[in-house]
């Protein structure tokens, strides 16, 4: 019986300082810039840059340690997908109306838009592969 509260205090303890060293790690990330080809999106112009073709808007925050993360992410899905995608960002603190108006609760949220119609709502950190083979994916349905 000792030994087992013994085993589970370690554990426990290691969990701990597994947490506090991804917690420090995260906190330290550098900014990254955005890619010239990711459209930043507004209350005002959004609806009219969704409205055609195959759009995947970003929904974060420069707080949102996972946004963070998603930055070089999404600037390289930018650089590769195909010529008739769109990749946007919506920064949910400043363009408050646009994030109520989709529902967004937690970011990172991606919507995966085409012709203004949402087809894919993607929550959380995704990495460039899984991103590009959605977005190959939906423009070969369209």
């Amino acid at each position: 019986m000792l030994t087992t509260i013994i085993i589970v205090g370690v554990l426990a303890v290691l969990i701990g300082l597994l947490f506090l060293n991804a917690r420090n790690r995260m906190k330290s990330l550098k900014d990254v810039k955005d890619s010239g080809k990711i459209v930043i999106l507004t209350d005002q112009n959004f609806q009219n840059k969704i409205k055609t073709g195959t759009v995947l808007v970003d929904f974060w925050a420069a707080w949102c340690m996972p946004c963070k993360l998603m930055v070089p992410v999404l600037n390289e899905v930018a650089e590769q997908a195909a010529a008739n995608v769109t990749i946007a960002k919506v920064n949910v603190d400043e363009q408050k109306a646009t994030a109520a108006r989709f529902g967004i609760r937690s970011i990172p949220t991606m919507i995966l838009f085409q012709n203004g119609k949402e087809v894919k709502r993607i929550v959380g950190v995704k990495t460039r592969d899984y991103l590009l083979k959605e977005l190959d994916r939906r423009n070969s349905l369209s």
